[in-house]
């Protein structure tokens, strides 16, 4: 009996451990995340809680891609193009969300700032990519308009 208890307590340390060892620490949650830029509601206050002071403003050098329609708001894929040097960071407003700030990129120096992501939307809104550089803030916005709700719709 104490034998069959050994191994099975053994087993299941064992399983424990290989599964958390599988989780990479990329895809872990981070400890200095900005958890008041993600509760922000509007355009202005996912910008300030970025770090940007004034308004951002609007740009022909940052391209939003999104559906003009969204079939299924549970998965909209949308994406961003920065064109203006120096670009750090972009991130994904969806105004009419609950939370909408809905991701954010940082951009490694030397890189494309180029990205994509799904995004849950719960109604029809303004879709927003705003990209920072510097201390400014872009952004290029598109209307969506969601047929099937995602948020719980």
């Amino acid at each position: 009996m104490e034998r069959r208890h050994f191994i099975n307590t053994s087993a299941a340390a064992l399983g424990l451990a290989a599964t958390a060892s599988l989780v990479p620490t990329s895809a872990q949650a981070q400890a200095g995340w900005n958890k008041s830029a993600f509760d922000s509601k509007t355009l202005a206050d996912a910008v300030k809680a970025l770090g940007g002071g004034a308004a951002a403003t609007e740009s022909k050098d940052l391209v939003l891609t999104a559906p003009e329609i969204a079939e299924n708001g549970n998965v909209v894929r949308i994406g961003a193009q920065s064109n203006l040097p120096g670009t750090i960071q972009i991130a994904f407003v969806v105004e009419k969300n609950p939370a909408a700030l809905s991701a954010v990129f940082d951009i490694p120096a030397g890189t494309d700032a180029n990205v994509s992501t799904n995004v849950k939307m719960g109604q029809s809104s303004n879709v927003y990519a705003v990209a920072k550089v510097g201390d400014k803030f872009f952004y290029a916005v598109k209307e969506v308009k969601v047929t099937l709700g995602g948020c719980g719709g």
